[in-house]
C-alpha cells in the first residue's frame, strides 16, 4: 500500500496547470541523446518527458539517425544534427547543439549516446557552457570517468543519475552505505546525485537525503533508466526545485513500475510498459 505521507507531499509539490496557460508555461525540455543501435533510449527518455507533463521537448540525435526517432516520436520533436554519417554525436557538433539549447529551460545528456572518444570529447566541452540546470546520465557520464574534476566545472545546478556500477567508476567504492556515499559525492561536487537500485537514494550538496520506497525487481530491464532520466527533466522544466524533481521523478519512477507490475507481472514488464503507466500513477496521486 502506498505510504499516505509521502504520497500527499507529492502531491502537494506537484505544480497544477492553471486556466488559459499554454505549452510555453510547462517547460522547454532538450535532451541530447542516442546513437546508431540505441536509437531507443532517446525515444524512452522523450516520451517519459511528455508523459510528466513537459510542454516541449526536443530530442537531439544525429542526423543519420533523425528519420529512425521521427517516426517512434510523435509528440517529441527532433533537432537532427550533422554526424557525417557516422551514427554518433562528434566533437565538431559542439556549437550547432548549443544553438539548439538556445532558449530551453532544462538540458538532458546520455541516455545511448555511446562510447565513442569523439563524442566523449562533445560531451565534456559541451557541460560547462550549459546554464540551464543538467542531467546527467548514462554515457553522459561515462565520458567523464577518466575526468571527473571537469565535474567540478559546473557551480551546481546540475543532477547526475549513475547505477552503482557507473558510480563505483566515477567516485569509488560505496562506503560505508549508499546514502553516505551518494550525500558525499553531493556535497564535494555540489550537486544532485541519484544513486539509481534498490531503494534509489537522491542526495544533495546540503545534506538533505531521500530513500525511495517505491519500485520492484521487475524495473531491472533495460529501457527503465532512460524513463527516468525523462521524468527529472519534465519535472525540473516544470519548475521544481532541482532536489524536489529529483526525488518526485524517482518516486513516481518507481510507482508506475509498481503499477506496471501489477499489470504485466514482474517477470514480462518492460519498460514501455512503465511508461505507458505514468498517467495511472499520476491518478493515483489524486485519489
Amino acid at each position: 500500500m502506498l505510504d499516505k505521507r509521502t504520497k500527499n507531499e507529492f502531491a502537494r509539490a506537484f505544480p497544477k496547470r492553471k486556466t488559459g496557460s499554454h505549452k510555453g508555461d510547462y517547460g522547454k525540455v532538450l535532451l541530447i541523446c542516442g546513437s546508431k543501435g540505441m536509437t531507443g533510449a532517446a525515444c524512452l527518455a522523450a516520451q517519459a518527458a511528455v508523459r510528466c507533463g513537459a510542454g516541449l521537448v526536443t530530442v537531439a540525435i544525429p542526423d543519420s539517425l533523425n528519420t529512425i526517432v521521427a517516426i517512434k516520436l510523435t509528440e517529441a520533436m527532433t533537432l537532427p544534427i550533422d554526424d557525417d554519417r557516422k551514427g554518433f554525436l562528434l566533437r565538431e557538433n559542439l556549437d550547432e547543439v548549443k544553438r539548439g539549447i538556445a532558449g530551453k529551460d532544462v538540458v538532458g545528456i546520455g541516455p545511448g549516446l555511446g562510447h565513442q572518444e569523439s563524442t566523449k570529447q562533445f560531451v565534456r566541452a559541451l557541460y560547462p557552457s550549459i546554464e540551464q540546470p543538467l542531467i546527467l546520465d548514462a554515457d553522459g557520464l561515462n565520458a567523464f570517468i577518466n575526468d571527473r574534476e571537469l565535474m567540478r566545472l559546473r557551480k551546481g545546478n546540475t543532477i547526475i543519475t549513475p547505477h552503482e556500477g557507473e558510480f563505483r567508476k566515477l567516485f569509488g567504492d560505496i562506503t560505508p552505505s549508499r546514502e553516505e556515499a551518494a550525500g558525499s559525492v553531493a556535497r564535494d561536487y555540489n550537486m544532485i546525485v541519484v544513486l539509481k537500485g534498490s531503494r534509489t537514494v537522491v542526495a544533495d550538496s546540503g545534506g538533505e537525503i531521500f530513500v525511495n520506497m517505491t519500485g520492484n525487481p521487475g524495473m531491472a530491464t533495460g529501457g527503465t533508466g532512460d524513463c527516468l532520466f525523462g521524468m527529472i527533466a519534465a519535472f525540473v522544466g516544470l519548475g521544481l526545485p532541482l532536489f524536489q524533481a529529483a526525488k518526485f521523478a524517482v518516486f513516481m519512477h518507481g510507482l508506475s513500475g509498481d503499477i506496471a507490475r501489477d499489470t504485466y507481472g514482474e517477470v514480462s514488464m518492460t519498460a514501455s510498459d512503465l511508461l505507458d503507466s505514468i498517467p495511472h500513477a499520476f491518478l493515483r496521486l489524486s485519489k
